[in-house]
Order: structure tokens, then C-alpha cells, then sequence
């Protein structure tokens, strides 16, 4: 077996909405769903394969059994699985936060720092999300505006649009705002650092815990200097258009607009991750097929070699180079 349809653990974090439920399929026992882990192998909160010889293992199960060639060699500079793939439905404003880097991670929490990226899936109009400064600005003025509660003044707020790209490096300070709808690529870490909330507070009726200190040193102080939109431009294949999203040293992102049968090949480099955002598809590698529509995540192991995909619709791509 080497496609693999996965089940996503999901979150009820305080900021979440009811689409991913609602229009994704999603299932959560709590009044909101947050977030969707598409694409896991972190401890909390693993990808489950549906369906086949796997069904009901981790897809860390079916790694640690397997071996690590279903990851692909690119794979092999890695400590640990390398991203982690999450739908995100912002029905209120995310805190503003920054995550660190490796070095300051590994050291500090145990685990990866965090360089992410973020596709506008679908968002309200007028909605905003707030991305880095607007100038740069000293430490000392931002341990200030922080003490004062005055950081916003300063925060350089972005409207976005269906189809925006943004790249957040590691020390980026950032915050998804209300309305917005997000697959989000990211290193596999869960490591976050909250500068403000809003004055909300948790399920126990206390404010959620902020992470100052550490996220003075960690936060870049100077304006992003990536572009909103994708890396590259569309290109014409095989049954539709595959754009470039964004490839770093972490993940490579393509979106595929399809409607017919496409040819992809998950080599012995890298496996392939599938998210498909809206349409429906049927995933073939010689007699293995398996169906996928709007809101489904599917794992294809290195080494598969060239598979189609057939159908209509809008697909998310990610793969390790």
C-alpha cells in the first residue's frame, strides 16, 4: 500500500469557527473546530490512516514499520518527520505571536523551530491579518510598546484575499485575523510564543498564558521582506495548472487546479502530501486506487513512482527537496 488516506486530529482551540466541521468534513466532541492536522506525526496530535491494511495506525505506526524510505531521502537531514499541515478556520483573531528558530528551539523547548507557510483557502471581506512590523523598531521600543500595550500601533496589518501566499520565517511576528480560512505548511513543531491576546481568557476563566521574555529574544524587529502572492507562476500540465507556492529547505508547496487526469510522481526523494481543497478525485498507482474529495489528506510514500490523479478541482502539493 502505498496511498494513504489520513484522519486529522482537530482542535477547539478558543478563536475557532464550525467550517472545517461544516464544510470539510471534520469531526470534533466540542462546539468549534480550530484546527485540522492534516498531515501529523507530532505528539500531540497524530495523522490516523482510514481504510486498508494500515486502518486505525499512526501514520508514525506506518513509518516506524515500514522504515524511513517511505519519507524519501530528502527526508534523511531531518531528526524527525519534517512538516506538519493544518486547515485553519479563524472565525476570531488569533493571538499575536513569533515562533523561534531551530537553534533557539532545540535548545530551549526540545523540538524544531517554526518557518510556516500560509494559503488564503477563503476569507471575509475586508479581513485582515497582521504580519511583521510596519518599520523596524529597537528592542528596547518593543519591550516597551509591549509593557504599554501599544504594540498595534506599530504592527503591519495586511488585507488579504482568496489566494494569497504568505511565508512566515521563524522570528516572524504574526497573527491570523478573524474570518480567514488557512492551510498553513509548517515545520513539525507545536511551539508558540503569545505577545498579546486580547485580554481573553481560557476555559478555566484565566488569561491564556503569554510568553514575553522568551519571544524578546527570538522576534525580528524589521518589516518582512517576502511577497504576498506565490513564488511562481502557473504553469500549464498534464490535466490543469500547477502553481508554485513556495519551496524553502523545510517544504516545497505547489497548488493543482485539475479537471481531467493529471500525472505526479512521488520518487524515491520525497513522499507526497495531498490536500485537497475543494473537488473530488479518484488516486491511482497501478491497481490502487483511492478516492479523495474537499477536505481529505492523502499520504504517498516515496518511492511510488508516477500516479494520476483524476478529477476536478483544487489541490494542495506538498513534498521535501
Amino acid at each position: 500500500m502505498a496511498i494513504l488516506k489520513l484522519k486529522a486530529p482537530c482542535k477547539d482551540y478558543i478563536w475557532g469557527g464550525n467550517r472545517l466541521r461544516e464544510e470539510y468534513g471534520k469531526e470534533l466532541d466540542s462546539d468549534k473546530i480550530a484546527e485540522s492536522w492534516e498531515l501529523s506525526c507530532h505528539k500531540d496530535g497524530q495523522s490516523v490512516i482510514t481504510g486498508g491494511e494500515f486502518e486505525g495506525k499512526t501514520l508514525s505506526d506506518y513509518i516506524a514499520e515500514k522504515g524511513k524510505s517511505v519519507l524519501g531521502s530528502n527526508c534523511d537531514r531531518f531528526e524527525y518527520f519534517p512538516v506538519l499541515i493544518k486547515l485553519i478556520d479563524a472565525k476570531d483573531n488569533l493571538s499575536v505571536q513569533v515562533h523561534p528558530s531551530n537553534d533557539y528551539a532545540l535548545r530551549v523547548e526540545g523540538e524544531y523551530g517554526k518557518t510556516e507557510m500560509w494559503y488564503i483557502v477563503d476569507c471575509d471581506e475586508g479581513a485582515e491579518l497582521l504580519y511583521g512590523f510596519k518599520h523596524e523598531i529597537s528592542k528596547e521600543e518593543f519591550a516597551r510598546r509591549i509593557a504599554d500595550n501599544t504594540l498595534l500601533e506599530v504592527t503591519n496589518n495586511v488585507p488579504v484575499h482568496k489566494g494569497d501566499v504568505f511565508f512566515i520565517e521563524s522570528g516572524t511576528l504574526h497573527a491570523i485575523g478573524k474570518g480567514i480560512l488557512i492551510a498553513e505548511i509548517q515545520q513539525n513543531s507545536n511551539t508558540t510564543y503569545r505577545i498579546y491576546d486580547y485580554g481573553r481568557v481560557g476555559k478555566d476563566g484565566k488569561p491564556r498564558e503569554l510568553h514575553v521574555e522568551k519571544a524578546k529574544e527570538v522576534t525580528n524587529l524589521v518589516p518582512p521582506k517576502y511577497p504576498t502572492t506565490a513564488q511562481g507562476t502557473p504553469e500549464k500540465i498534464e490535466g490543469g495548472i500547477k502553481t508554485l507556492l513556495r519551496s524553502c529547505e523545510y517544504f516545497n508547496v505547489n497548488k493543482l487546479e485539475l479537471d481531467g487526469t493529471a500525472k505526479l510522481i512521488a520518487g524515491s526523494g520525497s513522499f507526497n502530501s495531498l490536500l485537497v481543497l475543494d473537488g473530488a478525485f479518484e488516486v491511482c498507482s497501478g491497481a490502487e486506487k483511492v478516492s479523495a474529495k474537499k477536505g481529505d489528506s492523502l499520504f504517498v510514500s516515496a518511492g511510488t513512482g508516477e500516479y494520476t490523479i483524476s478529477g476536478k478541482g483544487t489541490i494542495i502539493l506538498t513534498d521535501i527537496i
